[in-house]
């Protein structure tokens, strides 16, 4: 997260914006949420970030193999533990989506930000799937850009004249080369421009943190395989 926030501030982006996720899987979860807001970041809820804030029961996911399901409720259990009351209290205040505006004098983009899709914070969206009752959506809402995440693959979209995009993933990426990623949206003569980005970040480092904290070696692992 820090390389990436290092890599905006270089570029010169002022609006910052997270679509969720803050806690699991990494020995930093406290640290991260206190940094998102200190830096007053406008967040979403994340699956994850509701999981912590309500205590909800860890359900097994049927893509997960067995072993990745009892790692995963260890990792989560954690997080319940370690989680201060004070965040999760703040991750209970955490918006379902965020509207935002990017315009100039002639053109005026309307842009939703979700973690997974408007309907829940738990539902993947891949670029292969279809998505006509997404852009529906869309359109009753007067949408004309969709940003999520969720996946952990990023990919820039159109379907039936929406725009949509998945910004990847700061940490824990699914692509092969492991790298962070995230979104840059510009308007340049009444159009929205899309930049994934990708950061390279110490994934060794990262990965023997997990190693020395009571985080399952196995997401120490996964972000070493190439």
């Amino acid at each position: 997260m820090i390389e990436v926030l290092a890599d905006i501030k270089c570029k010169g982006i002022k609006d910052i914006y997270c679509l969720g996720d803050l806690v699991d899987f990494a020995p930093w979860g406290n640290e991260v949420i206190q940094l998102v807001r200190d830096l007053k970041i406008p967040c979403v809820m994340g699956n994850h970030d509701e999981r912590i804030a309500f205590d909800l029961p860890i359900i097994n996911l049927k893509h997960h193999h067995l072993q990745e399901s009892l790692v995963r409720h260890k990792a989560i259990t954690i997080s319940k533990k370690e989680i201060t009351e004070d965040h999760k209290k703040w991750l209970r205040t955490l918006p379902a989506s965020l509207s935002v505006t990017l315009s100039d004098e002639d053109y005026a983009c309307k842009i939703l930000l979700v973690h997974a899709t408007p309907f829940s914070n738990d539902e993947y969206l891949f670029e292969k799937d279809p998505k006509l009752g997404l852009a529906e959506y869309l359109s009753v809402h007067n949408y004309d850009t969709m940003v999520m995440g969720h996946t952990h693959q990023p990919y820039i979209q159109r379907s039936s004249g929406k725009l949509l995009i998945n910004a990847g993933s700061v940490g824990r990426s699914r692509e092969a080369d492991r790298k962070a990623s995230y979104c840059y949206l510009t308007l340049n003569k009444n159009k929205i421009e899309v930049e994934i980005v990708k950061i390279d970040y110490d994934t060794s480092f990262v990965a023997q943190q997990i190693y020395a904290s009571e985080i399952p070696d196995f997401y120490g692992d996964f972000l070493l395989q190439k």
